[in-house]
């Protein structure tokens, strides 16, 4: 069994904050895999599910970012869980808009939802790192978080959520790089050269002399050589003087 976690705040108030990617996340994957309805219990929303093969709780704890860790050990203690079981997703300011890392273990980098994870389970656990970018000063840092994003955002934010749902069920399975490649693939899909392409050239065999070139045709020129000269010697000479 896995417990995926989303971080945010609860309330209609917070639901578009950039804070709260990990909750948008969460609902993405519950919409695009079928999971049952969400619930109240361990002092979240919960909706279980199934992802390739494996049983796959998603928990948003109610209790506010800084208390995060109460809900997250709760339903661990439920379910019987070790915190390698546990993946979070969560916002993360030091990578930029649209990019995503998954990480095993370390610290909470000053995330105050990781701070309180970490008080509860431990550090062990996996988090997949929503990049948000950085307002550029950390005393912008609260407001910026707690704003909504941007429309400009609105298109990256889409294919991010997409990638996440199109490669949940292996993150389930415990393969993170097919997750991000499937992320990758909404996120920076591969493009076409475009442009029309000439005729293709037949290879020459290594034990085959190059074709001789044909010799081009001599081009058509136009017609501007000088008409031949019928005057007499004396006439030449007297008009040479004229």
């Amino acid at each position: 069994m896995q417990l995926f976690v989303g971080l945010g705040n609860p309330g209609g108030k917070y639901a578009a904050n950039r804070h709260n990617i990990g909750f948008m996340a969460l609902d993405r994957i519950a919409e695009d895999h079928g999971f049952a309805p969400w619930r109240s219990k361990f002092q979240a929303e919960v909706s279980e599910g199934v992802l390739n093969g494996e049983k796959t709780i998603l928990l948003k704890p109610m209790t506010f970012m800084n208390l995060s860790g109460q809900s997250v050990g709760e339903a661990m203690r439920f379910y019987k869980l070790a915190p390698g079981d546990v993946t979070v997703f969560h916002d993360e300011l030091d990578l930029a808009p649209g990019k995503l890392k998954v990480k095993m273990g370390g610290g909470h980098a000053g995330h105050n939802g990781l701070r309180s994870i970490h008080q509860h389970i431990g550090a062990e656990y996996q988090r997949v790192r929503l990049g948000i970018g950085h307002p550029g000063h950390k005393d912008k840092v609260a407001p910026y978080v707690l704003s909504d994003f941007a429309k400009a955002e609105q298109g990256w934010l889409d294919d991010l959520m997409r990638g996440i749902a199109d490669g949940a069920g292996q993150l389930a399975k415990g393969d993170p790089a097919k997750f991000m490649n499937a992320v990758a693939l909404r996120t920076a899909p591969p493009r076409s050269s475009g442009g029309s392409r000439g005729p293709a050239k037949t290879p020459v065999r290594a034990d085959e002399p190059a074709p001789t070139p044909k010799p081009e045709k001599p081009r058509a020129t136009p017609q501007t050589d000088p008409e031949p000269d019928t005057r007499s010697a004396l006439q030449r000479l007297a008009d040479k003087f004229r």
